[in-house]
């Protein structure tokens, strides 16, 4: 099991409780003791060297996350929209702000950050985690609060300038800080021990059903010898089942496009209705899908690139067999396709990242590390 080494190994019981009796045994001084970052067989993240994880820096993130006061009206919070129950995404097709009013896209789910290089966001508009986890608390159709407001908020609760202080050195809040200690905390949603994982661990067997999934999604079609194929892995490959790639996918055909995607932050005509290509981690408990969660089921999705892609000129080339008449799966091959997905799915239950309400107790020689 690999890890990145940023905490100090500790055995017994540690608890976490969100009382004033807590907060006076646990002073407010800085504690700046590594964690530990368990990510078993996928690469080196790489962690920014400005922002080590520490105990202290996630737990913060945590409170952050949770934390209704970063709103204008006290009513939401990050974990609103990004509940842990739906891999830290929303079920509903737009997510419903302060306001009452809904979002432009679909929310992403929030895992494996911490190998997202690309920036972030459905347009790549934040070029990091710590960037993104600000601009939800400003945005009118989300939070719809000021930093200036939110921070003058925080800075009235002592259980935050105490908390600066462990995760920082001081008690200044800041923009900037807030965004690392988001950072910090979301770079802990590892999610890398599903099925699929323990097959290629040895640890399970996949159903026949499965198996003929993952033989069609790692497969490409040939129009020639008729050989069938998903076509998946060119655009979701590797440990994490993304390419990192920004794709037009062929949703809309032009002049139609209902959404340009990339196009909104590069001002790059090839960018017109380009959007990152999301991991297919987690899939199953993500509905809806696509930027505007027009799709309910992952039946309708393998539907779409089976014989709905439509061509532009900004259209993936390597779509070119999901174009008309499509890769002509049977009924059986988008069943197989579906139960392979599924695979792709470990359901996120750890306690370590649970909103910090009464007293959590957490065995720090198991793989939940302490915050």
């Amino acid at each position: 099991m690999k890890k990145v080494i940023c905490a100090l190994s500790l055995s017994g019981l540690f608890f976490i409780a969100c009382t004033p009796d807590d907060e006076a045994e646990n002073p407010a001084v800085y504690d700046p003791t590594p964690y530990i970052l368990e990510f078993g067989d996928f690469p080196d993240p790489g962690i920014p060297a400005d922002n080590i994880l520490t105990n202290e820096g996630v737990k913060l993130g945590r409170m952050l996350f949770y934390e209704k006061m970063l709103s204008k009206d006290g009513s939401q919070s990050c974990a609103d929209c990004h509940q842990q129950k739906d891999a830290f995404s929303d079920l509903r097709q737009f997510s419903i702000g302060v306001e009452l009013l809904p979002g432009k896209r679909q929310a992403m789910g929030l895992f494996n950050l911490a190998w997202h290089k690309n920036g972030m966001f459905w347009d790549g508009r934040s070029p990091g985690a710590r960037e993104q986890a600000l601009k939800p608390i400003q945005d009118p159709l989300e939070m719809n609060e000021t930093l200036v407001n939110a921070i003058a908020k925080l800075k009235a609760e002592k259980r935050y300038t105490d908390q600066f202080i462990r995760a920082f050195g001081d008690d200044k809040i800041t923009p900037e800080r807030m965004g690392l200690a988001m950072e910090q905390f979301e770079f802990t949603m590892v999610s890398n021990n599903s099925k699929y994982d323990q097959w290629q661990r040895g640890e399970a067997v996949l159903s026949d059903s499965e198996e003929r999934g993952r033989q069609l999604f790692f497969r490409e079609y040939d129009p020639f010898s008729g050989e069938k194929g998903g076509e998946c892995f060119h655009c979701h490959g590797g440990f994490n089942f993304t390419n990192n790639e920004y794709m037009n996918n062929g949703l809309d055909a032009e002049p139609g496009f209902s959404d340009l995607g990339r196009f909104m932050v590069t001002n790059d005509p090839a960018d017109r209705a380009r959007f990152k290509v999301p991991s297919l981690r987690n899939i199953e408990f993500t509905p809806p899908y696509m930027h505007d969660g027009r799709f309910e089921t992952l039946e309708e999705v393998i539907e779409h690139y089976d014989s709905g892609v439509k061509n532009s000129s900004t259209v993936d080339p390597l779509l070119q067999y999901n174009l008309n008449p499509g890769l002509q799966l049977s009924s059986q091959d988008k069943a197989d396709l579906v139960a392979f997905l599924r695979t792709l799915s470990p359901f996120l239950t750890d306690e370590m990242f649970w909103q910090m309400t009464g007293m959590l107790t957490i065995n720090l020689s198991s793989s939940c590390s302490p915050l």
